[in-house]
């Protein structure tokens, strides 16, 4: 069962010592097949039935990752699920007997929850309702053998009434009606739905009430740039732990009294960086850790027997970032992620009475890691004194100086770029060029007022800090001027639109991938569930009547006589989020001026592509334009993607 909560025990036996991670090559490393970056993993998505007696995964089937099962002491994998349209991204078991999971259509994010027998694979799509998304709220593992609670939106497309859901009858009945404004419900431990938040676009509130039976009541409400975001209740349903800011810059884990709202305990902050994740045991009802990213995930533990796991863990792996992802109801089986910036890693299974550690799988055993880049933390002062932190991944085997160079802005932009593998990264870095990752002010987890200096600067001090970084690169001798690109997704794509509007002769070479292009066509054409959050969206982007005049100077579609640069477009006929539209109208605006951009399209592909030859597609014509612009000399050479096998 994969849990929100992670739990660890180490009582006895040992764990035999594994290979260390290798060291990078000093070499120049051959030259890897692109599909070999993208194409789906050998397996991944590990879990383990309630009983440990079953071992889960994903594992491609017709090209499409579907479920298969294997008995936990060994034997041979059966396969479960059937899809051939798209992969299966996440799935839990629901007791012994069956496993849900969500699937979309070509990327609508319309996902329907689909339930399969595991003793003889047969399917129901339980959510069998046309443009309706369903989520999980709570899989009342604790609870109920049969149940979940789920929410969806079928009575009205711009909320979520939940529902409690009998799996193996499909029967379900409603369990909370949305009366317009809830945007998330929260259960305890016996699975009763507790609390709530609501929102009116700007203002959040947190509605708590001590049963079921009863009426919510309000209890906080707060401008949406204060957040007391719950994470779960006591263990004695009597209080909530959240994550708040309210009163501090930087997000920590409290106990608040969900009568008052009062911030009873102060669990856990961290002075640099925002706190926002906490884990448990089930079994023992105790706190875990505390989960934060700095250069890279840390974690803060509270209990010595998962510190000790974790540590066991380390010193038996060297060299990779250990995670235990999912354990059997009566934590006596786990399974251990193990990876590092180099590799998607390795998947093993511990045992906790024999100590006995055993790997079950290579994620993408097709990939050396020692022909693979390491991923440095990088900072650097904008123009305004303002520190920005990222990423920079340099080629193997080259001198640092004068290198070819993509840089790759996050979307979100409410996000961030983490420390970790990332299969665009080391492609890129295979092929020559230095990748530098910014996160730009308003990158999440640098507390409230970096996030907030981004309000209202799409295209603005936003793009100055991407921008700024290029320059610092460009001065440490690292970057040729001449041969700088820029590659993002959704609001990477603005950021690269932007970036070659705005800044024309910076850049090489642009790749947008789902990017919006008009902030006012965006706006209006955002997904019905998103609609209540639009007067937040106007204050953090811009009001299409207030802000006329910033939405109009800093959209790229309105501003396209300004580009020069060579561009390649990706988009998803089905985006959701970011309509085709976004795409046509920049390609629409270029070509009519016979600006060189190229333009690729997938009917069955949504905001990202997820069909493994839709990537293939996508990242062999994204090595051809780069190689054709920023290395000139090598553009009539035939690309190794053209031979890269499956």
């Amino acid at each position: 069962m994969t849990l929100f909560a992670l739990i660890s025990l180490l009582t006895g036996g040992f764990l035999s010592a594994q290979t260390p991670s290798p060291r990078p090559t000093s070499k120049i490393p051959p030259k890897i097949p692109v599909r070999d970056f993208f194409r789906n993993p050998a397996s991944r998505g590990y879990d383990l039935s309630p009983d440990g007696k079953s071992i889960s995964f994903l594992q491609p089937w017709e090209s499409r990752l579907n479920i298969f099962v294997r008995p936990v002491n060994g034997g041979k994998a059966r396969r479960l699920t059937s899809e051939k349209d798209r992969d299966i991204q996440q799935y839990f078991w629901k007791g012994n007997d069956f496993v849900i999971y969500a699937m979309d259509d070509r990327g609508d994010e319309n996902f329907h929850l689909k339930r399969v027998k595991v003793k003889d694979g047969e399917v129901k799509d339980v959510t069998p309702f046309p443009k309706v998304r369903s989520e999980l709220v709570d899989d009342l593992e604790d609870v109920s053998e049969t149940d979940i609670l789920f929410r969806m939106n079928k009575r009205d497309p711009k909320v979520f009434d939940v529902f409690r859901l009998n799996v193996p009858t499909g029967e379900m009945k409603l369990a909370a009606q949305n009366p317009g404004n809830i945007d998330r419900y929260i259960t305890d431990h016996a699975g009763k739905i507790r609390a709530a938040i609501t929102t009116d676009g700007v203002n959040t509130s947190l509605l708590t009430r001590p049963d079921e039976s009863a009426e919510f009541k309000t209890v906080l409400t707060t401008n949406f740039r204060q957040q007391c975001a719950p994470q779960f209740y006591t263990f004695d349903n009597k209080a909530i732990y959240a994550s708040s800011n309210i009163d501090r810059d930087k997000s920590a884990i409290v106990v608040i009294d969900p009568e008052t709202a009062k911030e009873t305990q102060l669990v856990y902050e961290n002075p640099e960086v925002d706190v926002d994740s906490l884990a448990f045991s089930k079994k023992r009802k105790v706190l875990t850790f505390a989960a934060f990213d700095t250069w890279k995930l840390q974690r803060h533990f509270f209990d010595p027997e998962t510190e000790s796991i974790y540590k066991t863990l380390s010193d038996k792996l060297p060299g990779y970032e250990i995670d235990v992802a999912a354990h059997d109801k009566a934590e006596e089986k786990f399974i251990v992620v193990a990876n590092n910036d180099r590799t998607p890693g390795s998947r093993y299974l511990f045992e906790k009475k024999s100590g006995q550690l055993t790997k079950l799988a290579d994620v993408a055993p097709w990939l050396k890691e020692e022909q693979l880049a390491p991923m440095k933390a990088i900072e650097f002062k904008t123009r305004d004194g303002l520190t920005i932190h990222g990423y920079l991944a340099l080629p193997l085997g080259r001198d640092p100086k004068n290198l070819p160079v993509v840089v790759n802005p996050h979307g979100g932009p409410w996000a961030r770029d983490s420390w970790g593998y990332n299969p665009e990264v080391q492609f890129l870095a295979n092929r020559g060029y230095a990748v530098l990752q910014v996160n730009f002010r308003g990158s999440t987890g640098y507390g409230r007022k970096f996030w907030e200096s981004s309000f209202k600067q799409w295209g603005k001090t936003m793009q100055d800090d991407i921008s700024d970084g290029v320059k610092w690169l460009i001065e440490q001798g690292i970057a040729d001027p001449k041969r700088v690109a820029i590659y993002g997704g959704s609001y990477g794509g603005y950021a690269t639109l932007a970036g070659v509007t705005f800044t024309p002769d910076l850049y090489a070479a642009a790749v947008d991938y789902v990017g919006v292009s008009n902030l006012f066509t965006f706006l209006n054409t955002i997904p019905p569930y998103w609609k209540p959050y639009l007067d937040m969206f106007h204050e953090m982007v811009g009001d299409p009547v207030k802000d006329k005049n910033l939405l109009t100077a800093t959209s790229p579609a309105l501003n396209a006589q300004k580009i020069k640069t060579p561009l390649l477009v990706a988009q998803g006929a089905q985006d959701p989020r970011v309509n085709k539209a976004e795409s046509d109208q920049i390609v629409n605006g270029l070509k009519k001026r016979g600006i060189d951009v190229e333009y690729m399209v997938k009917e069955n592909e949504g905001h990202g592509f997820h069909n493994e030859e839709n990537k293939f597609d996508f990242y062999e014509a994204m090595e051809k334009f780069l190689d054709k612009h920023l290395h000139p000399e090598t553009a009539a050479a035939s690309s190794a993607s053209s031979t890269g096998s499956r």
